[in-house]
């Protein structure tokens, strides 16, 4: 799928008395969202809503678990700390640690969300045990035993470096501290589900193997094994409370909902990846329900292996006026298709069941949650899209939350040299990201098929940067086409001028303010966008296309040929498709290599001195709103929404109130 990455949150918002802002941490903002429409959506549609949020809240705990083994006793313990400590909450170092915690409750970890580093401490060691010495041994409970293990965690840097290690040649499963595998080398995971898809071989619905599951190596005997994440599995005390809340939901929930709620029930109570797909079916046909959802182990970007996948929960319903657009898109998909700069054998003759709604989010949870994507295509697996389609959503809310916060910051005067450019930004910036957004969701992750005997795993630890460029450029090449002027989706090729202006502008240079000083872009999403960025640059070197303007001791992205940079952008596509379809690894290993990982420090020190000018966070993410039921005589009569301001006091109360596994699974 995909995730598509808000750039409005490489924005960020200047002014701290925004309403919309309500804490600032590090290179964190954190952002109040609104639910416009719920209080208008009938009782039994917010009550859906009501429990599809609890199932929502339920399984945070497990990112923790997935993203480190570590992650659980460090938070519990910090937050131990946080709310019982009695000593000064002025000094450096409690301030230090205060902010230490809020990054470890916004990155679900000890690793930065983006960068996957490890975050390193402002506060000593000696500090923390003082702390905690201080604090009476009933309030750790467990933990007290589990102290010197959370202090080698925060503060050995050996220990745990990278949550998600992508170098060439390293050995990625043992050199990452992500808890998808325990001892187990990368060649060890890969003869072990070699044997599983071999004994799968000409399934035409081939089975998402180990996507469900820890991988783990017996110490004493050698045996590798499953360790399956199910109820009476592994996470068991977690699922089990989110297949509560689901059959909750199911109980008000109307056909087809209703059985496609009861499909993902029977595989959280089994385990059986067949019946996630039956679910997935199910989930992608339904295109009538208002109230929607997401729910589930379902992307696969902390595994560098792209098979195993991170707890997700999202909960929405359809924003009806917005939705226009996205269903001219879905209406005139074959059209798109048909006239895609790709190779013809790698088109799809017909395609199917194609949805695309535009929504409003009323929950966020685990690997959605604080950070979120603005848009969202699934399912992932490639035989359900070519037999049953996919569907897509862009989440307005969101989008409108991060302009709000964005406003007036100043970042538009500092990276946009040119006036007319900066103009159209104004003019059609978030409707170019919006339609870019609709086009990569709806369109571009649905498009194109492989290869007779192409499985669409091949491309290992490459793959989710080159899909996420696949569909990213089938968005921006579409963005300039005719065709949307034709169908009344944007006024002329302006609208496409300002997203391309703004979008190779990010790639080449202002994301690198989310990159810490000396280090390569690991992130998916970040490769993408500097791979595409990048290889246009040099590919258009010859005829000026996209230059690197210096003035005033500052550089500039600057697009001179927008006409000649779509044309770049449909070549890319050709290749990056024939990569996907023909399951090329050297190709697509090269091509990653060579364009999307590799930063120039003079150009990244500059980047990140004139943001910091600014006080400009590069990353933001958001407090969700609290639903309460409210009841007369023992039945429902209503459900009441409210928009809790304090990032801390969210955390917390989640921590408490949400928190079912133990500090070691």
């Amino acid at each position: 799928m995909c995730i598509t990455s808000a750039l409005a949150a490489c924005c960020g918002a200047q002014q701290s008395e925004t309403p919309w802002v309500v804490d600032r941490f590090d290179d964190i903002k954190v952002i109040r969202y609104e639910v416009p429409g719920f209080e208008a959506l009938p009782l039994e549609e917010k009550e859906l809503v009501y429990y599809l949020a609890e199932a929502a809240k339920c399984g945070r705990d497990i990112l923790f678990d997935q993203n480190c083994a570590a992650n659980l006793p460090v938070r519990r313990t910090l937050e131990t700390v946080y709310e019982n400590y009695a000593g000064d909450r002025t000094t450096a170092q409690w301030q230090a640690l205060e902010k230490y915690l809020k990054k470890v409750w916004f990155a679900n970890g000890i690793h930065h969300h983006y960068s996957n580093d490890k975050f390193v401490p402002e506060f000593t060691e000696e500090y923390l045990l003082e702390v905690c010495e201080s604090i009476p041994s009933e309030k750790f409970g467990e933990l007290t035993g589990l102290i010197g293990t959370v202090c080698r965690a925060i503060f050995d840097p050996e220990l745990y470096p990278t949550k998600l290690n992508q170098t060439a040649g390293d050995d990625l499963l043992l050199t990452s501290s992500s808890n998808y595998y325990r001892g187990v080398s990368q060649a060890e995971a890969a003869k072990f589900y070699a044997a599983m898809a071999a004994a799968d071989a000409g399934n035409p619905e081939p089975v998402s193997y180990g996507l469900n599951s820890q991988l783990v190596k017996d110490e004493q005997t050698g045996r590798i094994y499953e360790r399956t994440w199910k109820v009476g599995g592994m996470y068991s005390p977690a699922i089990e409370r989110i297949v509560y809340w689901l059959e909750k939901a199911a109980s008000v929930a109307r056909e087809p909902q209703k059985t496609n709620i009861e499909a993902l029930i029977s595989y959280y109570n089994t385990g059986d990846l067949k019946e996630f797909d039956r679910y997935n079916i199910g989930w992608v046909k339904d295109t009538v329900s208002n109230v929607d959802f997401v729910n589930g182990f379902i992307e696969d970007y902390g595994d560098p292996e792209g098979r195993k996948a991170s707890w997700e929960a999202n909960v929405n319903f359809m924003d009806k006026d917005a939705c226009h657009r996205t269903e001219v898109i879905s209406e005139n998909a074959q059209w798109f298709e048909d006239h895609s700069p790709v190779a013809p054998e790698y088109r799809k003759k017909e395609v199917r069941g194609v949805s695309a709604k535009v929504i409003t989010v009323a929950m966020l949870g685990g690997d959605c949650y604080p950070a979120t994507p603005i848009g969202i295509n699934l399912p992932n697996a490639d035989w359900i899209r070519k037999e049953y389609g996919s569907k897509s959503v862009t989440i307005d809310n969101i989008t409108y939350a991060y302009d709000m916060a964005a406003h007036g910051n100043g970042f538009d005067e500092e990276f946009v040299l040119r006036a007319d450019d900066r103009e159209r930004m104004a003019r059609y910036g978030k409707l170019a990201d919006d339609l870019h957004t609709d086009l990569h969701e709806c369109l571009g992750h649905g498009s194109g098929q492989l290869a007779p005997g192409v499985k669409g795993g091949e491309l290992g630890s490459y793959g989710s940067t080159l899909e996420e460029a696949r569909a990213d450029l089938f968005g921006l090449y579409y963005l300039g086409d005719e065709k949307l002027v034709e169908l009344g989706l944007v006024p002329s090729f302006d609208a496409a001028k300002a997203g391309y202006a703004k979008y190779v502008m990010n790639g080449l240079m202002t994301q690198l303010a989310r990159i810490e000083p000396g280090k390569n872009v690991e992130e998916s999403h970040m490769r993408n966008r500097k791979l595409i960025s990048e290889w246009c640059y040099e590919r258009g070197k010859a005829d000026n296309v996209i230059e690197l303007v210096r003035e005033n001791d500052k550089t500039y992205v600057v697009v001179n040929d927008f006409e000649k940079l779509r044309e770049l952008f449909g070549e890319l596509l050709y290749e990056v498709q024939r990569i996907k379809s023909e399951g090329d690894f050297e190709a697509g290993k090269a091509l990653v290599e060579r364009y999307a990982v590799t930063v120039d420090p003079a150009l990244h020190a500059e980047v990140l001195a004139r943001y910091s000018a600014l006080g400009i966070e590069p990353y933001g993410g958001f407090v969700n709103p609290e639903f309460e039921l409210v009841e007369r005589g023992g039945k429902v009569v209503d459900v009441k929404i409210s928009y809790p301001a304090n990032y801390a006091e969210q955390m917390m109360n989640y921590s408490k109130n949400y928190s079912w596994l133990p500090n070691e699974n």
